[in-house]
């Protein structure tokens, strides 16, 4: 699926499904839900999925931004804190809206309870959750 084939456009709602629901791509969206705040940063992510490489999570994180699944969203200058991220990523409405049409969202609530029994998380990963987000 190329930049322009997403959720507002021509592309069939089983093109979307198929998209969206490749191994990586849907385990980062699960992520993204998971996420305390529903903004996860990219070392969040990464984090969270150690079997793929970095690249690998961006592309895919890219990707789905191209498809307007996801959207990134930064803070304001006058908000970043050195040492914190500053760029985050959250499913944008319109993805939301078709993963819920999809039935895609029902394990939301499972998904953010299984985020908060993670009991090994590195020290950054914990300073980063607690970093400000955009509203």
């Amino acid at each position: 699926m190329e930049a322009g084939s997403g959720v507002g456009d021509d592309t069939t709602p089983r093109e979307v499904i198929h998209f969206i629901t490749q191994q990586t791509r849907f385990s980062l969206i699960s992520d993204i839900l998971a996420h305390p705040q529903q903004l996860p940063s990219m070392y969040e992510l990464e984090e969270l999925n150690p079997s793929v490489s970095d690249a690998t999570v961006y592309k895919h994180i890219q990707k789905l931004i191209d498809a307007g699944i996801v959207t990134e969203v930064a803070l304001d200058d006058d908000q970043r804190r050195q040492g914190y991220p500053w760029k985050f990523y959250g499913l944008t409405e319109d993805g939301r809206e078709f993963l819920e049409t999809h039935n895609l969202l029902a394990a939301e609530e499972t998904l953010q309870q299984i985020y908060d029994t993670i009991a090994d998380k590195p020290e950054k990963m914990v300073k980063y959750e607690d970093a400000p987000r955009p509203d």
